[in-house]
């Protein structure tokens, strides 16, 4: 039973050592990552038969603190706005990872898509459309293209920290300011 979990936890420590190294160079070779964890190539070789299987197990790990973050951020308490800063607070952690999926195209395309991620795109498009219901957020710009501007943005602010020219202590800040500056409902003139 012990071996299990020493496994559970190797594999585990794999996964975050490749999410950290593929987040800052994503064209890292299967040695680099194996270095990274500091472990073989044939161990590496034996928890992943090769890059798509580490891809995938880092999709599933980026799915799964996607959907904590989500969940964590209490999304139908308070305000929208407020809301939409909790969980921009609580994936922050995990944004570089997010940002090497985004780049990862296969894993949006055909029928091999994983359903999380369609899960956490409804999750996220409800939110902004109780923004839009209570008139806090503009109509004119659809939930979905909302969507999809928080996750073009947390993975621009994940590659800004990441290469020193956004300070991490502002990405919070910066990502919600731009987003909610946009998205916000003006008064007519």
């Amino acid at each position: 039973m012990g071996y299990i979990c020493l496994m559970a936890v190797d594999r585990d420590h794999v996964l975050r050592s490749a999410a950290a190294l593929l987040t800052r160079k994503s064209t890292a070779t299967m040695d680099e990552v194996a270095k990274a964890a500091g472990i073989s190539r044939a161990t590496l070789h034996r928890h992943f038969a090769g890059r798509d299987a580490l891809v995938r197990a880092l999709e599933a790990l980026g799915i799964e603190e996607c959907e904590a973050a989500l969940d964590a951020a209490r999304l139908d308490d308070d305000s929208a706005q407020e809301a939409v800063r909790r969980f921009v607070t609580e994936i922050e952690s995990a944004a570089g990872l997010l940002a090497f999926l985004y780049t990862e195209n296969q894993l949006f395309e055909g029928e091999e898509q994983n359903a999380g991620w369609a899960r956490i795109d409804a999750r996220i498009a409800a939110l902004f459309r109780r923004g839009q219901a209570s008139g806090e957020f503009r109509i004119d710009l659809t939930p979905a293209w909302l969507t999809e501007a928080l996750y073009g943005l947390l993975a621009s602010g994940a590659w800004a920290v990441t290469e020193g020219r956004l300070a991490p202590k502002d990405f919070t800040h910066m990502i919600v300011e731009l987003l909610l500056g946009g998205a916000l409902r003006r008064e007519e003139s």
